[in-house]
C-alpha cells in the first residue's frame, strides 16, 4: 500500500462498514460517515508507520477492492511484551483490519487477503494469531472460521455513535515457514493483485477492521 491508495481504502473502509454494520450500530453514526475524514487520519497514520505493521491492498484493473493490515497482537495476555515493542518481540500477531469493496464479496478478494496476511504473519515469527469481531456480525464470523480461527472467549465492548458495540476475539494457530521458503510480496489470485507495505494499524474498530467487513 503507498500513500496514493489511501483516498481508495478508506472508501473502501466506510462502504464496508455502512454495509457490514447496518443493525449493529446506531443508523445516523453509518450514515454520517466521511470518507474525506477517514482518508484525512490514515495520511496522518501513515506518516508515522511502524515498520512492525504490513498493509495488503487487493487490486483489480487497477482499482483498489480490499485492504488489510497485520502485525503484533497488542493485548498484552496474548503478547506478553506488546507494551515495551520493539523488545522483547511479541509471539502472536493480530489482523487488524480486513476490507472487501461490498460488490466484490464472494469473488475471492477477501480470502486472497486473509491468505496473504496470515503468511505475512507466519513469515514475522508469529505462533499465533488473533482478530476481534463485532458480536452479530455472522457473515464475518463464517469467513473467519472457515479460514482457521476460533473464538477464545475474550470479550470487550466499546462506544459507536452513544451505543454499546461487543466484540468477540478469535485466533488461530500458525505452523512456521519451512526453512528457505519465500513468499513473492506480490501475490495475485484471479480477481485481485495484492501490493503490501509496511504502514500504521487502524486501531478503529471496523466492518472487518476486525471487527469485520466481510469477503
Amino acid at each position: 500500500m503507498g500513500e496514493a491508495d489511501i483516498e481508495a481504502v478508506s472508501a473502501v473502509r466506510v462502504r464496508g462498514w455502512q454495509a457490514a454494520y447496518r443493525g449493529l450500530m446506531p443508523q445516523t453514526y453509518l450514515d454520517g460517515m466521511s470518507v474525506a475524514a477517514d482518508a484525512e487520519r490514515r495520511r496522518s497514520w501513515f506518516g508515522r508507520r511502524s515498520p512492525d505493521v504490513v498493509d495488503l491492498v487487493a487490486e483489480s484493473a487497477g482499482e483498489v477492492v480490499g485492504w488489510a493490515s497485520v502485525g503484533p497482537a497488542r493485548d498484552p495476555d496474548v503478547a506478553p511484551g506488546a507494551e515495551e515493542l520493539p523488545d522483547p518481540r511479541p509471539t502472536a500477531g493480530e489482523l487488524f483490519a480486513l476490507y472487501v469493496a461490498p460488490e466484490r464479496i464472494g469473488t475471492g478478494v477477501g480470502r486472497a487477503l486473509m491468505a496473504a496476511g496470515t503468511d505475512r504473519a507466519r513469515r514475522s515469527g508469529y505462533r499465533a494469531l488473533y482478530l476481534w469481531v463485532v458480536r452479530g456480525n455472522t457473515r464475518a464470523q463464517r469467513f473467519y472460521e472457515r479460514a482457521g480461527f476460533v473464538p477464545d472467549g475474550a470479550e470487550e465492548t466499546y462506544k459507536v455513535g452513544g451505543s454499546n458495540v461487543p466484540e468477540l476475539r478469535y485466533w488461530r494457530p500458525l505452523t512456521p515457514c519451512s526453512p528457505g521458503h519465500e513468499s513473492s510480496s506480490q501475490d495475485t489470485t484471479p480477481s485481485s493483485s495484492l501490493d503490501t507495505t509496511p504502514s500504521s494499524p487502524d486501531t478503529t474498530p471496523a466492518s472487518q477492521d476486525t471487527t469485520s467487513d466481510i469477503p
